[in-house]
Formats: C-alpha cells, structure tokens, sequence
C-alpha cells in the first residue's frame, strides 16, 4: 500500500511539473461525467487457484475548470460483482468459494489530456464493501471453526487506466484496478499473515456534459472566451484575446513595435504615429507638421545646420559663423548695407552709397581715385524673378521659350563666376491643395534646374526648393496678386 501511494504521488508530481504550462481544452475541464462500465475480478485470497469472475460499475464524476493538460476531479461510484477461487491452502476449508460483492468507493482522479486525444488517468480511493461468502454448495461460509466475522469493510483502491475520444463528450474506456482488503475474510477464510484482495479489469464508456466548447482552440472555454476567433498559435489572455503587452491595442502578433510606451497613440501595425513622416514620432517631435522632405534632428525639428535661428531648407547662407546675427534668409545682417556684415563691420553705421574697405570703413579719397582705374564695371546678377504665368504651361511645369532669354543671361553669369552657387525656388499662389501646390513649385524649380544643366552648369552649384504658397509677395485675394505669387526666384547665395 505504502508504493501504491508513493508511486501515485509521483506521477501527479511528474505530470503537473511537465504539462501545467500549456493551456488546453479537452471533454474534462469543468465537466460532470457518467461513465457505465464492466468488470472482470480476480481474487488473491486464501485459495490457491484464483477463478476469473465479473462484475459491473456506473460513476459519477465531477472536473475542475484546469484548462491545462492536466485534469484532476473527484469519483463516486457504485459497484457490484464477484470473486471466486478453489483448492484451499489448508484441508479443513471448503474446496471452492465465490464471494458475492457491493461496494461504493471514492476519491480523486488526474489525468493528462494528449493531442492524439488519448487521456491515460490514475485513481485513489476507499471503498465500503458488503460481502457473503458462499461454498460450492451455496451454504455461507462463516470463517475457520465457526468464527463470526464481519461482513462490511473498507477497503481501499488503485487504478491505472485510458480513455479514447471517440466524440467532443464520448471516451471509450480501459483500465485496470486493485482493492485491498484490510482484512482477510473476502474468501471467507483466515489463513497466514496476508490480508485478502482482489484485482479488477474495467471497459465501458463515459459521457461528459456541462463542459464548454473551444472552438478557436486558444486553451479558454467559449463561455469564458471574449474573443472566439483567435487565429491558431497566438498566446492569449485570461479572457482568450491576444495579448497585448504594450497595451497599445495592438496585440503581440501583430505588432511590429512592441514596448511602445502606454498611452502613445500607435497605427495599425503597433507603431507610434508618425504624422507629417519626419522619421521622428509624434509623442517626441517637437515641431509636428514638418513640411515633407525637411531634413530634421532628434527632437523631430527641422536641421539648422550653423546654428543661426534659420532652417537649412530655408538658409540662403549656410555656414554662418556661430553666434553671428542674421536676417529672415539666414544671411549675416549687414544694417548699414555697404556689402560688409555687421560681424566683420569695423565701421558700422556708414552713410548709404560710400565706398568702404573690407572691414567696412570708408575709403579715403586717393584710395578712391587711385582704385578707380581697376574697377571692371561688370555687372553680376544675383537674383532674377521668373514670372509663372510668363515661363510656363498654365497648371504645368512645362517651360516656355518666352523663359529662355532670362535664362540665358544667368548662364552667362554662372559661367563667368564658376564659383557661385544658386538657390532656385518655385512658388505659387494659394489656388488648389497645399501638397499639389508644393509639388507644382518644385517640378517648376527642377525645370528651371534641368535647363541650367543642359546648358553645362554643375548640378552640385544649384539647389532646388518648392515652397509651393507659403511665401506670396502679394494677396492671393485678387488676379493679380495670384499672378505675382506664382513665380520661380532664382538668387544667388555666395
């Protein structure tokens, strides 16, 4: 008795150890079963010569809610049968017996449920036993030299067996059990220092009900289950929805950026929003609604480069010196306008139209009269102003031959000075939506752009920038203010 117990305890002990972790639904979580059995009985008594008799069971047995491979419950069931044997081992006995039994036993089951729906289980338990002991000729046998013994006991039980499913609520059963007397008068005879038991061999049915269906198989019952359809494979919740660790509303399986931190609103693949597509999320940028294309740093902010309060996009002199003061272009200011800027002016203030030096202080006379035969009076364009409705197809970034001759005349400038660089923007009014208006301002510039290049000036020399309405130079209220906005600026930057 005392390795039955042992060994049942152990394999409880195996089986919760191995297959307490996956959940899984199988006929025996949270179920009532009925099961109908018979029975072959063997008894190990005092007769020599066991004979197989039979006998028959009906159980009743209730499953705890697990929904893991493991199931464990309780039994009570009502039993009845026989036990037979011959040739005694002493001489004074009735040469044959058979022992006519009821009993009611119960306890605890536990099995393991497997995929190929196969449920082997193990039982313990007592019983309570009625007997009589009859002998070949029907005549009870009252024990040894007429003892009196009693003819209830309890007894105890053991049992291995398997069940088949053969159905959602039907298992085909096989199993086999031991009862073990604590006494020795099933045979009706005390002999020796052994108690008296018998074995038994089981095959029948059970039918389960009560218990819920899986139908998406996620290991939660239907009736607990707040989302039924959960595709096969995906780790799911106490509720059986995906889990969503990040709580972002996105579950795990779909989620192609998970440890979003709470609360940050995310798209549809789990991923922080990122609204005017800088590459930086919302929850982080500081300066949302950047216009696409825009360089931008960490904080999700257009670059500037040199540190001057102006953009790059929009900085007509990049590189300016740190610290250096500049105007709405990002060029260095220069308050007295004689072409020296205020950080390198020795002499500010000086009066408009005065030559200066270049520490922007006035020349004197002789240095005027003596520089004077040296000055080539060339004059250099630095911007021109290409009318839109003049230079280009109407809604188009077609150029117009009507552009050419301006055109020109700036080649010849970039030719003679090859170091210069150039700025092109394209600009319109604020007719149409603000993404066809910066795409239409930038093909314009790109055209302007491509004729300079098929002319043999350096692509690396110009950059372009559309703009589209966000800088008009007139009231986009009347005709003709819309006409003066729709332009393309070409400037030149060093």
């Amino acid at each position: 008795m005392k390795f039955t117990a042992s060994f049942l305890l152990l394999f409880v002990f195996y089986a919760m150890v191995v297959h307490a972790q996956k959940k899984v639904y199988h006929p025996f979580s949270g179920s009532l079963a009925i099961s109908m059995e018979g029975q072959g009985n063997l008894g190990l008594t005092d007769y020599s010569t066991p004979i197989p008799d039979f006998g028959a069971r009906g159980m009743l047995e209730y499953y705890f809610p697990l929904y893991s491979r493991s199931f464990f419950g309780i039994r009570i069931a009502g039993n009845g049968g026989y036990i037979s044997g011959k040739k005694p081992k002493q001489a004074s006995d009735s040469s044959e017996f058979r022992t006519d039994m009821t009993y009611i036993d119960a306890g605890l089951i536990y099995g393991i449920a497997t995929d190929a729906g196969i449920y082997p289980y193990i039982f313990a338990g007592a019983a309570y036993l009625k007997f009589n002991t009859l002998d070949a000729n029907a005549n009870t046998i009252s024990g040894k030299a007429g003892d009196i013994y009693k003819k209830n006991e309890i007894a105890y039980t053991a049992e291995l067996g398997f069940r088949f499913l053969i159905s959602d609520n039907l298992t085909l059963n096989f199993g086999g059990a031991a009862h073990i007397s604590p006494r020795d008068y099933l045979d009706g005879t005390k002999f020796g220092i052994n108690n008296d038991m018998f074995l038994s061999g089981f095959a029948g049915f059970t039918f389960t009900f009560f218990n819920s269906k899986d139908s998406d198989e996620d290991g939660v019952p239907d009736d607990r289950d707040l989302c039924t359809d959960t595709p096969a494979g995906v780790r799911v919740d106490q509720f059986g929805c995906p889990v969503d660790a990040d709580k972002d509303g996105v579950p795990d399986y779909l989620d192609e950026c998970p440890g979003t931190p709470e609360g940050v609103k995310v798209n549809q693949k789990g991923c922080a929003l990122d609204t005017d597509g800088d590459g930086v999320p919302d929850y982080l940028d500081l300066c949302p609604g950047t216009l696409p294309r825009v360089a931008v740093d960490e904080n999700g902010c257009p670059k500037d480069s040199d540190s001057d309060g102006v953009p790059d996009y929009l900085d007509k002199c990049p590189d300016t010196p740190k610290g250096v003061l500049v105007d709405e272009n990002g060029c260095p200011k220069d308050s007295d306008g004689d072409g020296v800027p205020d950080y390198l002016d020795k002499c500010p203030n000086t009066p408009g139209g005065t030559q200066v030096d270049t520490l922007g202080c006035p020349l004197q006379k002789e240095q005027v009269i003596r520089e004077v035969p040296v000055i080539k009076e060339v004059q250099v364009e630095k911007q021109i102003v290409l009318s839109a409705g003049a230079s280009f197809r109407p809604g188009k970034a077609e150029l117009l031959s009507g552009a050419f001759p301006e055109l020109d005349k700036l080649v010849s400038t970039m030719r003679d000075n090859s170091r210069t660089k150039w700025v092109i923007e394209g600009h319109t009014d604020n007719t149409g939506s603000e993404e066809g208006n910066k795409k239409l301002s930038r093909e314009r510039a790109q055209a302007v752009l491509k004729y300079f290049v098929s002319k043999g000036i350096s692509k690396e020399r110009l950059t372009v920038r559309g703009l589209g309405a966000d800088y008009p130079v007139s009231t986009n209220a009347t005709d003709e203010g819309r006409q003066k906005n729709r332009r393309v600026v070409i400037t030149r930057v060093n």
